[in-house]
């Protein structure tokens, strides 16, 4: 294990920092982010809530898009191509609501 590997699951278990996530049926650690986000759609702005997981590829070695997250009672459906940070340790995974 390299020191970056060692940091990164120092992240994952410090309670102020990652989360415990049911990802499909199975309790993973996840830093989660809810940011707002902002869609055009013609002359109008609206503002909408998002959600991005990121968790690490030794808990999950491939997610793919439609497999499930619950994370506070609400359930996510993966969306989109999940994204390998350039170590290749951490998933980038964008979600949408069920």
């Amino acid at each position: 294990m390299t020191a970056f590997e060692a940091a990164l699951d120092d992240l994952f278990v410090d309670p102020n920092l990652a989360v415990t996530v049911s990802y499909q049926g199975r309790p993973i650690r996840a830093l989660v982010r809810r940011p707002d986000r902002e869609v055009e759609f013609s002359d109008i702005t609206v503002q909408t809530s998002t959600a991005i997981f990121e968790i690490r590829r030794k808990e999950v070695v491939s997610p793919a898009a439609g497999d499930v997250i619950v994370h506070d009672g609400d359930s996510f459906v993966v969306q989109g191509e999940p994204r390998l940070d350039a170590e290749r340790l951490v998933w980038t995974i964008s979600v949408r609501p069920t």
